[in-house]
């Protein structure tokens, strides 16, 4: 027996941090665009029988492409990109799939956004389209504020202008000479034995660096972020940086834990020294430069993501179309483009296809009809699991706490 949707999504987040999957389980509840966002392990359990996404040619894929998987970041040379941003599921599959996480998401996220149905599926063409011309164009390319249109080159603008300055004025408090950080919803404390090993291994991971004295460790959090990977570990942590206070760094430490998209997969995916190093290697492949500080730290038998920190607000609002839907078309537009750049560089790397190969499969005419249905059913397969997590959450059948309990939640759903 199939089990239900509830059932599903305790299992998946099992051993996770109660107080941060609290507020995960509630934003699942709320909306069904988050619930999307947060079960992606849930979409991949359930997907269409389909050639179109067993059989096309395989990538280091993103693993959960979606509308609010994009943003704008300073990479590792200062400048600001606009590209993919999240690869915690990156895995070695048919790139087909992240096609058709993305196009689902533009259904599921419909009424949030106030499209007709007709718009949403004008989207999802308008993607398919425009990534297959840049596939077929074969050059792998970037988007920053001088290529960039509409809300994309705003995002890039407001982020060039941002300072390293400004984020610690908002995220620190000063104490006497130095900085520690400033609690809040979004960062909440940690407990001393806690703190006493980060300080030990990210000081470690400095040393090995050559760089002790930038990666000293000042204070630390833990930070709540995302959707899918609420009530994993992940942390905030505040460096002596280039020297204190005004010298200081905001780094991102992120627990990696194996793909939801791998699991799923048939396909024999490489053997990475770690999930960190698969998160950290794939992301170094898809982007046309990383984000600055990403690396992948081992603490024990667990490997984290490293990075500096990337505000949530440098993504894109896409609620403030404003009616105007060619303003959402041209972010679609900058997507596709992104994925289809991604995708490239990522070609004949880890067993992944040739790009000659890809374009083959991309000039065909009928995989883009077929995934745009196959999205179509999977929004409204997603629909109908947030409905039945919705009943079973407000019957009170979601709770961290109540796993102890030997009844298991049921709901409708499967």
């Amino acid at each position: 027996m199939a089990r239900s949707v509830a059932q599903s999504i305790l299992d998946d987040n099992r051993g996770r941090e109660p107080e941060r999957l609290r507020r995960k389980f509630r934003l699942l509840r709320n909306d069904p665009y988050a619930f999307y966002r947060g079960t992606s392990r849930l979409f991949y359990r359930n997907l269409p029988r389909s050639a179109v996404l067993t059989a096309a040619p395989a990538l280091l894929v993103c693993g959960d492409l979606h509308l609010e998987n994009f943003g704008a970041y300073k990479g590792d040379n200062r400048l600001a990109y606009f590209d993919l941003n999240d690869f915690d599921e990156a895995a070695l599959a048919p790139f087909t799939l992240d096609l058709l996480r993305f196009v689902g998401s533009i259904h599921v996220a419909a009424r949030h956004l106030r499209l007709s149905t007709r718009q949403a599926k004008g989207l999802g063409s308008l993607f398919l389209d425009r990534y297959r011309q840049w596939i077929l164009d074969g050059k792998a390319r970037w988007l920053e504020r001088s290529t960039a249109e509409g809300m994309v080159r705003d995002l890039l603008t407001g982020v060039i202008k941002r300072t390293r300055r400004q984020l610690l004025k908002a995220r620190t408090v000063r104490a006497g000479a130095g900085r520690r950080l400033r609690l809040n919803e979004r960062a909440l404390p940690i407990a001393k034995e806690e703190r006493g090993r980060l300080t030990s291994v990210i000081e470690r991971f400095g040393a090995a660096r050559g760089e002790p004295r930038f990666y000293r460790l000042l204070d630390a959090a833990r930070r709540v972020a995302g959707k899918g990977s609420l009530g994993l570990e992940r942390y905030v942590l505040l460096v002596e940086g280039k020297g204190s206070p005004r010298g200081n760094y905001l780094l991102d430490l992120k627990l990696a834990v194996p793909s939801a998209l791998a699991s799923a997969s048939a396909l024999r995916n490489p053997q990475w020294e770690s999930e960190a190093q698969r998160v950290v290697t794939t992301q170094r492949i898809a982007q046309a430069i990383p984000p600055a500080l990403l690396d992948a730290v081992t603490i024990g038998e667990k490997s984290y993501v490293l990075k500096e920190l990337q505000p949530t607000t440098d993504r894109l609002d896409l609620a403030r179309w404003n009616g105007r839907i060619e303003r959402l078309e041209l972010a679609v537009a900058s997507m596709a483009s992104s994925t289809a750049w991604a995708h490239l560089r990522g070609c004949c790397r880890y067993r992944a296809c040739a790009v000659d190969e890809l374009q083959r499969y991309v000039a065909g005419s009928r995989w883009q009809q077929t995934l745009q249905g196959l999205a179509s059913q999977c929004s409204e397969r997603t629909l109908q699991q947030w409905s039945a997590y919705r009943r079973a959450y407000d019957a009170g059948r979601i709770m961290p706490l109540h796993w102890g309990s030997t009844r298991p939640p049921h709901d409708e759903g499967s």
